[in-house]
């Protein structure tokens, strides 16, 4: 595949990627990038899916419909990665300048270059092993100035960090007035709980907590204005006007999911849809109930 592929043109490259990628032959794009255009918020093109981040359009992802799957053909972003940048771009004025941070990102160098045509963004990570980063960053000790970034955007890092409310603290510092932090947890439990025995994620790092919706008050407590963002499937089932799934053993307790939701939210003002039925659909936003972002306002 590797040496046919040298010979072949572009369009009949990304024909035959998704394909070979399903076989494990091929890799995301290395160059899209370079014709990457502002990350889409609508969704809405002939092709049955598209990815918000490269644009990408066509008849499948790769892989189940998962938070942690469901990739994207050409740059690899999983499903939480294009709900991230969904919820981002959705909800938040992007003046030329805005400064974004982002903890420990998933995809490469491909999406920092993308980033960085649109934004004055940096990675960090915290000790530079298991992702790459421009500068190291310890949450809950930021060496950064008050004020000096517009968003933060932070995948599935929070579970790692020993002392939720020193980082809270410390994100809030950082953070100008009007500052966004986009928030991203595993939220598999309606209350938060410390783990019963050692448990790591892949990358070997440690979890210290498996936060549930009660992760609101500290987040309050921190000084921020919060709403969580769901889907409008998850939110239907959470306000009861949909019926929601039993639980199928993919690690998420729903009935313990939707009960959390009615005994630690305001289901009126704490909760918001940001995909509708469309987006759902061709952004690969499913199951519903494994899709929330906490938009966390200085």
């Amino acid at each position: 595949m590797a040496s046919a592929e040298r010979g072949t043109p572009r369009t009949l490259k990304d024909i035959l990627r998704p394909l070979a990628r399903r076989v494990g032959l091929a890799q995301p794009s290395p160059d899209w990038w370079t014709k990457a255009s502002f990350p889409d918020t609508n969704g809405r093109t002939s092709k049955s899916h598209s990815c918000n981040i490269c644009h990408w359009n066509g008849d499948s992802f790769v892989g189940p419909f998962h938070t942690e799957m469901a990739a994207c053909p050409r740059c690899g972003s999983i499903a939480r990665d294009r709900f991230l940048m969904h919820c981002f771009v959705s909800r938040t004025p992007h003046p030329p300048g805005l400064r974004v941070l982002e903890t420990s990102p998933r995809l490469g160098d491909g999406y920092r270059r993308m980033m960085r045509t649109f934004f004055d963004y940096t990675a960090s990570d915290y000790d530079l092993s298991a992702h790459e980063g421009d500068i190291r960053i310890d949450l809950q000790s930021i060496d950064l100035p008050d004020a000096s970034i517009d968003i933060l955007l932070t995948p599935h890092v929070l579970e790692h960090v020993p002392d939720t409310e020193r980082a809270l603290g410390e994100i809030h510092r950082v953070l100008r007035p009007g500052g966004r932090m986009y928030l991203q947890i595993p939220l598999l439990h309606g209350t938060t709980a410390v783990p019963a025995s050692p448990e790591f994620h892949a990358d070997n790092t440690p979890v210290f907590f498996n936060f549930g919706w009660d992760v609101i008050t500290p987040l309050r407590r921190a000084g921020f204005t919060t709403m969580a963002l769901a889907t409008a499937e998850w939110q239907a089932m959470i306000a009861g006007a949909l019926d929601a799934p039993a639980s199928c053993g993919d690690g998420f307790d729903v009935d313990d999911l939707v009960d959390g939701a009615r005994r630690h939210l305001d289901l009126a003002h704490d909760i918001e849809s940001v995909a509708d039925i469309e987006q759902i659909r061709r952004y690969g936003f499913m199951p519903p109930y494994h899709f929330l972002t906490w938009e966390c306002i200085k």
